[in-house]
């Protein structure tokens, strides 16, 4: 099995040494030096690791992404440091380990579910890349997605203007209200580019369930991609800017509640870091869709039909292990889905798609991604459904990818759009004429 290796633009590029020591120092509090020196070398994080296991090859052991890190710290604070004899991270240091912090991590957390320190190595991984951002390292199209994300509004190129020009085709097309830019709304939904640009039917899917259950909602072009890669890409700048974009826009139009659409890292970053970064508390709550619509089926404004066809659930590890909303997605199978079938394993120790954390737009990383795929694959067809269903619009575009990579049969599908063509309109119509 071949490493991902970085193109010769990229090993071309000045790396600023200094400048990453710099970035991991600033980021090592007293919680994460105690991670960093807690490694018990045991190696049951391997075994967890998506890309050991397809690999076999001992550098995906995610423990080896604690190291340039590590050894920035003990540069500075370890008893050789005080005689001058502890080893100083080096730009071959960075160069050598770029792939295993960008290329074969997820940032999925599976590993940290078996670690016996429990070191969250995700959280380690996402401030190492800022240190290789800040070094100038980092796979260019994700570099690339992330001055997009700033410069254009979105990574792909989602404008305001594109963004009005599709909302007003998918409203006309469908026939369907979508409001955008309403001067005031209790929820203010939110889009990944992935699904404007390349799933659109996902936009129409949350505007039937929000208008089926009476919301009052909008869209916000001042404020509307939740799809953070300047958080993936380790850019913290670009991150707070795209933060800054979406709450200005809730504080605009007065909404309480932010709902992040299908995408797991957009709900992580929103939900668990975005006060963070931005310094003050949120004034309002952040919810993913399949949360949000579970609240509404407790409040019994969602109706819906039996679907009687077979299939499986996906959980993608930022909304299901590391954002703890496994059981929402349940709450909404329970009563609705007569012939659902569980993988194995399932929720929170479910496998990772293999495209998380800026993953899936790095060009040189497909080949593994596809073989990670594999596991995916393995895990449906036991299940003996033919459609694997997510809540996840990153995870969707991962296995599609790798399902035309192998020509594998079975369909994908969207959790919001599975339920839309659910929906169960005179049953709520009913309901409130009585």
């Amino acid at each position: 099995m071949s490493t991902p290796t970085s193109s010769a633009a990229d090993r071309s590029r000045p790396v600023d040494v200094d400048a990453a020591i710099a970035k991991f120092r600033a980021a090592t509090s007293s919680d994460m030096a105690i991670y960093l020196t807690s490694c018990l070398h045991c190696g049951q994080c391997a075994q967890a690791c998506h890309f050991y296991q397809v690999t076999s090859d001992p550098r995906h052991t995610p423990a080896l992404k604690l190291r340039p890190m590590l050894k920035a710290h003990l540069a500075n604070s370890s008893p050789l440091s005080w005689i001058g004899l502890a080893p100083k991270l080096t730009e071959a240091d960075l160069r050598a380990s770029e792939d295993q912090i960008y290329d074969t991590c997820t940032m999925c957390g599976r590993c940290t579910q078996v670690c016996p320190m429990g070191i969250d190595i995700a959280s380690i991984v996402a401030i190492s890349r800022q240190a290789y951002a800040a070094a100038g390292l980092g796979p260019a199209d994700l570099m690339e997605a992330a001055d997009a994300s700033r410069d254009k509004g979105s990574p792909l190129g989602l404008t305001p203007d594109k963004l009005e020009d599709r909302i007003e085709w998918l409203a006309d097309e469908y026939e369907l209200e979508i409001p955008l830019d309403k001067k005031q709304a209790d929820v203010l939904l939110t889009v990944s580019s992935i699904e404007t640009m390349k799933y659109p039917t996902s936009i129409v899917a949350m505007a039937k369930l929000l208008n089926h259950a009476g919301v009052n909602w909008t869209f916000s072009s001042k404020g509307y991609e939740s799809t953070n890669f300047g958080y993936l890409a380790g850019k913290t700048a670009i991150a707070r800017t795209m933060i800054e974009r979406i709450a200005n826009a809730a504080e605009l139009t007065g909404a309480k509640m932010v709902v992040i659409p299908e995408c797991g890292h957009a709900f992580g970053v929103m939900r668990f870091a975005a006060a963070n970064i931005l310094g003050r508390p949120l004034p309002f709550e952040v919810r993913h869709i399949t949360e949000y619509l579970a609240d509404l089926k407790r409040q019994g404004r969602l109706k819906l039909k039996p679907m009687t066809e077979a299939f499986t659930y996906h959980d993608p590890c930022q909304i299901s292990r590391r954002g703890g909303a496994a059981g929402e997605v349940r709450y909404l199978f329970d009563g609705f889905a007569e012939d659902f079938r569980e993988m194995t394993p399932t929720g929170n120790f479910n496998w990772c798609c293999g495209g998380g954390g800026g993953v899936q737009a790095m060009g040189r990383a497909a080949d593994v991604r596809h073989k990670v795929f594999k596991i995916k694959m393995e895990q449906v067809e036991a299940t003996g459904a033919t459609t694997l269903v997510s809540a996840c619009s990153n995870c969707r575009l991962t296995m599609d990818e790798s399902k035309a990579h192998y020509q594998w049969p079975h369909e994908l599908g969207s959790l919001v759009e599975v339920l839309a063509d659910h929906l169960d309109d005179a049953g709520a119509i009913a309901e409130a004429a009585e």
